[in-house]
């Protein structure tokens, strides 16, 4: 009986050894499916490939817990994973932290503003600015003295900032592109973005704003015309490549620094946002930064985000990690079509 009984449980070992060894088979095929999803997602850019990560990671989640459960029992499970959660608070935000002097020390490149210095996916490592003034000067940022009513007005009348430069194609400036197929265009203007929303394509000339309407700016734009490197077909597009602030003409310099900042509920666009300075405007005894991203058009103002008050200024990059950052914008669900991957701006104008 007892060796009948003994048999019966080497069996049954057997069988759960042979299950256990099933499992982790098929973990390790999650696992390489997984890795696998998120490459061609990087490479390819395919939606329903990040899709597949997305779901991938969280059955490989749930599976590892399950079993974890299983085999050690679900307070010893949950003890495992807070003291996982706390070393990597420590080891990758707390001790970075503190060594880095910032509060956010690692953020992830989710658009493809800043082609082709950081790409979407990126790891940035941030630096804390203890000093905006003595930053600025240690980088030669461009610095314009404006007064309290000048800065007011101007955030008073954001609209008037809305605008960027297209290319018009007839003589009433209604027929207008941001981009150039053929040198064959009348000229280059400013149009207003909130009125080219609301009119109809044929009144387009309506939305124009003209240089004295300019004038009459705080910040007056200029325009020009950069290369377009694109997959299918190069080109040319319409861009901002200086300002003037008051009588301060700025040029944009790509050895600035690259910033990130937090937007506010005013701002068009949310979320953090990983640009370069442009310029910097000292209103009193405070700075406001005006950035703009290498592969943008225009700056961040004229797309409705306000000048950035140094205080949501979370630091500047000192360092990027390729490719590293994907996992996080899957697990975040930012798997879709990003604009503006499909091209990049060249730096030198034509």
């Amino acid at each position: 009986m007892m060796i009948l009984k003994a048999k019966s449980h080497e069996q049954e070992n057997q069988k759960a050894q042979t299950a256990k060894k099933g499992i982790n088979k098929l973990i390790y095929l999650l696992y390489i499916v997984l890795v696998l999803c998120i490459i061609g997602y990087v490479l390819s850019g395919i939606v329903l490939l990040g899709l597949a990560a997305f779901i991938l990671i969280i059955a490989v989640i749930a599976i590892e817990f399950r079993l974890s459960v299983k085999s050690e029992g679900g307070m010893k499970t949950l003890t495992d994973i807070i003291v996982a959660v706390v070393a990597a608070v420590l080891i990758f935000w707390l001790i970075p932290a503190a060594v880095l002097q910032t509060g956010s020390p690692i953020n992830v490149v989710a658009s493809c503003s800043m082609l082709p210095v950081l790409h979407r996916g990126d790891v940035v490592v941030l630096h804390g600015i203890s000093n905006m003034s003595s930053f600025l000067a240690l980088h030669k940022i461009p610095v314009a003295n404006v007064s309290q009513g000048e800065f007011n007005n101007m955030i008073n009348n954001m609209q008037n900032e809305f605008i960027e430069p297209f290319a018009y194609f007839n003589n009433s400036k209604s027929d207008i592109s941001p981009v150039i197929d053929t040198v064959s265009y009348s000229g280059i203007g400013f149009y207003n973005l909130a009125c080219l929303a609301q009119e109809p394509t044929a009144r387009y000339n309506q939305c124009y704003v003209s240089n004295a309407s300019q004038q009459a700016s705080l910040i007056k734009y200029n325009s020009s015309i950069a290369k377009v490197v694109a997959p299918q077909a190069n080109g040319s597009i319409v861009y901002v490549p200086s300002i003037v602030i008051g009588n301060i003409p700025i040029a944009e310099n790509y050895s600035n620094p690259i910033i990130v900042y937090k937007t506010t509920k005013d701002d068009y666009f949310t979320g953090d946002i990983i640009h370069r300075v442009f310029a910097a405007m000292k209103v009193g005894d405070n700075y406001y930064l005006l950035t703009k991203g290498d592969n943008n058009a225009i700056l961040d103002i004229e797309s409705l985000n306000y000048p950035i008050n140094s205080s949501d200024v979370l630091g500047y990059v000192i360092a990027d990690v390729p490719y590293l950052g994907f996992p996080s914008l899957i697990i975040k669900g930012q798997i879709g079509n990003v604009p503006g991957c499909n091209q990049t701006i060249v730096r030198n104008s034509i």
